[in-house]
């Protein structure tokens, strides 16, 4: 059934992502074996660009900030772009990120939880998507990281356009250096 602007396409009712018990294939250990094996193969270029895209291998480096508050937690970000780490301004954790709960704030609970929610009725394409039409939303969790270079505070956001199943979940923001980062 086909899902249409958070709704069920022939009933018209809510949906809602959920995180489900499941088994899950390890793709990252595989990752670079199942693209080198797509090198020769004759298939349309749109197919081999789904099956790249699907493989979602991506070099970059994992970095760990510290958040106030919460000494015995880390939160780590990917990053793609690691030599741009002296200029991040804050960062951004998924909807779905295991620590949302514990970063949120009394001051921003309903905002947040209300933004929860709402991303949770959108595909991961809506809440990724890129171009003229595409906004990206966010909110604060009240909560900070601190820079692992400067020790300064960095704010903690909720973004929807962050994945929970990419990378660690969260990404740092760089807006200097990231044009994405000033939409």
């Amino acid at each position: 059934e086909e899902i249409i602007d958070g709704v069920s396409e022939r009933g018209g009712h809510p949906v809602q992502r959920l995180p489900l018990r499941q088994w899950i294939l390890k793709i990252t250990e595989y990752g670079d074996k199942l693209l080198e094996d797509l090198e020769g193969l004759d298939w349309p270029e749109g197919t081999m660009t789904a099956q790249k895209t699907w493989i979602g291998r991506s070099e970059g480096a994992e970095v760990d900030f510290m958040i106030e508050g919460l000494e015995a937690e880390t939160l780590t970000v990917f990053t793609t772009r690691p030599d741009t780490l002296m200029g991040v301004t804050y960062v951004c954790i998924a909807p779905e990120h295991p620590l949302v709960d514990r970063l949120v704030t009394d001051e921003f609970k309903d905002k947040a939880s209300a933004y929860v929610k709402e991303a949770s009725s959108k595909t991961e394409l809506q809440r990724t998507s890129q171009g003229a039409k595409a906004e990206k939303t966010g909110v604060p969790t009240g909560s900070y990281a601190v820079h692992p270079l400067t020790g300064e505070k960095v704010a903690i956001w909720i973004a929807d356009y962050v994945l929970g199943g990419y990378g660690s979940g969260a990404v740092m923001a760089v807006p200097a250096h990231d044009d994405r980062d000033m939409q």
